[in-house]
């Protein structure tokens, strides 16, 4: 007895050590092949900085169709990550429809609050339904309510690859989240202005996206004629400029603006056209147009960074249709044909901004970049495909080319540069020359203080977006005659954060998660054998092992 009542003490003991143990030693094991519950430091740091509590409310949540709940999982996993990396986060799945309440007044709700609900179509046993989901998240701290999308779209996209590409999403999107939750505003982004850039409408949608992170403010720079020390000392205060399709020239004063913002560390995204070619000056002219040089007056400017940006059209036979109208009033029909002159690039992923986008980007009428020699990191980030055609100009642009079948050996230049990323210390393009302005306040610098960033991309249509019929702005990337969806406005976010980034939240893009997708087909056709063996086959089994129980039983007392 006293022997049987020690080894009780001792199994006690032992479990209580245990359960100490436990509370003072926590840990979790991510048996994952691809990680995809390990955090990244980046992210770890983010949600450090969270000393009061932080509230994720997650409204994938309620009737979720059977495609969609993989994300709801993967959701509540990564969070609970979150959590046990910082106990000041708390997390809540809510039912975004409650009883008796109607979906379609849910979902204008959302769509008030800039949380767009998707409708999608879902197939079962061949019957067809739409149903509304809800793939948002709400995070608040101290007031400030940042939402954050679980589903990364792409128009035309299964529902299976929806939920693949989200879930390979779901950290940037929470950790960016995060991020504006727990950081106010501190980068500053200039928009120049003054020498016939895009208007405003035209480039609001992408600015819209980047107020939610950054200050951005429109910065007159032809104003450095009448006040240049003025211009200088504000400029010098931004972070980053953005050039979105100038079309006059550049004075010298201007680039010496422009030349010193980059010494003294500011980083700069040009998008420039070097040929003036506009698709509705052919609707407007009978068809025809002629495509000639712009002078912007930059070519020096750009040649001393290590770039030149050639003054010629990139055909590709990897093209964006135009919508062509036949017929009138309601004998009209309406053609999709590929335009060689919009080239379509799918980015390589060489670099995180180029990291898991999607859908190929959108170019119209793009020009060509030849990199130098120098002594700069040069990045090539967008090319055309090895299918393109370079023509010079001044040269005619005819529609009744969109019908004509393309040679393949008129296609035989090879991939074109379209958009170049160049990091380094920058030396000046004005040294060893007469300044054209003198007596300023601020020294002329021959050399960047520090290592800076410029991106370049041969033309300023990529970031500008189409209006709708009341001439408000459609989301970047968005075409409204083909109702096609673009990458336009995710490669420029990335490109954006990455000159903007100090604190590496790009680089989460670049994990890559593989989800093994069910192959639905297969599902449908072999359903019968499979509830067959899941619902059957242990019924099998457990009236095998309870005949032979019984027989054994049976033998025993019978003995």
């Amino acid at each position: 007895m006293i022997k049987s009542n020690s080894k009780n003490l001792i199994f006690v003991a032992i479990v209580l050590i245990v359960l100490v143990l436990s509370q003072s030693f926590n840990f979790r094991l991510d048996l994952t092949a691809d990680g995809r519950y390990t955090l990244s430091e980046t992210s770890k740091n983010i949600i450090a900085k969270a000393q009061d509590q932080i509230v994720v409310d997650v409204f994938l949540s309620g009737n979720v169709p059977d495609a969609f709940q993989k994300l709801q999982i993967e959701t509540r996993q990564l969070l609970e990550e979150y959590a046990s990396q910082n106990t000041n986060i708390k997390f809540a799945f809510v039912n975004p429809v409650p009883d008796g309440v109607s979906p379609e007044q849910i979902a204008q709700d959302f769509n008030n609050r800039g949380m767009r609900p998707e409708q999608v179509q879902l197939r079962d046993n061949g019957k067809v339904s739409q149903e509304f989901i809800f793939p948002w998240a709400l995070v608040s701290y101290k007031g400030k309510s940042i939402p954050v999308p679980l589903l990364k779209k792409s128009l035309g996209a299964a529902p299976d690859q929806l939920v693949s590409r989200s879930v390979q999403n779901l950290e940037y999107a929470f950790s960016n989240g995060f991020y504006k939750a727990l950081n106010p505003k501190s980068k500053r982004i200039a928009v120049l202005k003054g020498n016939g850039e895009l208007d405003d409408k035209y480039i609001a949608d992408f600015f819209k996206t980047l107020r939610e992170r950054y200050f951005i403010a429109p910065f007159p720079l032809d104003s450095i004629a009448q006040t240049p020390d003025t211009v200088l000392t504000a400029l010098n205060k931004f972070d980053l400029v953005v050039a979105a399709k100038p079309t006059k020239a550049f004075s010298d004063a201007e680039k010496y603006a422009l030349d010193q913002f980059i010494m003294h560390g500011g980083k700069s995204l040009f998008l420039l056209d070097q040929v003036a070619m506009e698709t509705d000056s052919l609707y407007l002219r009978d068809g025809m147009a002629l495509a000639t040089a712009r002078q912007l007056n930059l070519d020096d400017f750009f040649f001393k960074y290590g770039l030149r940006i050639n003054p010629v059209l990139i055909e590709d036979l990897y093209a964006a249709p135009l919508v062509l109208a036949s017929g009138e009033a309601a004998n009209s029909q309406y053609t999709q044909l590929p335009w060689f002159y919009y080239p379509l690039v799918t980015p390589a992923e060489n670099h995180p901004i180029n990291t898991n986008i999607d859908n190929p980007i959108a170019f119209e009428y793009a020009n060509q970049i030849d990199l130098l020699n120098t002594d700069l990191q040069q990045t090539v980030l967008l090319q055309s495909s090895v299918l393109s055609k370079v023509n010079g100009v001044p040269a005619p642009v005819s529609l009744e080319s969109i019908t004509t079948e393309p040679s393949p050996e008129q296609y035989a230049a090879g991939a074109q540069n379209l958009a170049v990323l160049v990091e380094g210390k920058f030396t000046s393009a004005f040294k060893n020359r007469i300044l054209p302005l003198e007596n300023l306040r601020e020294p002329f610098r021959e050399s960047a203080i520090k290592n800076t960033a410029m991106i370049v991309v041969a033309d300023g249509d990529l970031i500008k977006n189409d209006l709708d019929q009341n001439g408000r702005p459609l989301e970047l990337g968005f075409d409204k005659f083909t109702f096609k969806e673009y990458g336009n406005k995710e490669f420029l976010l990335n490109a954006v954060n990455y000159l903007l980034d100090d604190n590496g939240l790009i680089n989460i893009r670049s994990k890559s998660i593989n989800l093994p997708a069910l192959d639905i087909q297969k599902i449908s056709n072999d359903r019968a054998t499979w509830q067959a063996l899941t619902i059957g086959l242990p019924l099998v089994f457990l009236a095998v092992f309870a005949l032979i129980y019984t027989a054994l039983r049976r033998r025993k007392y019978r003995a």
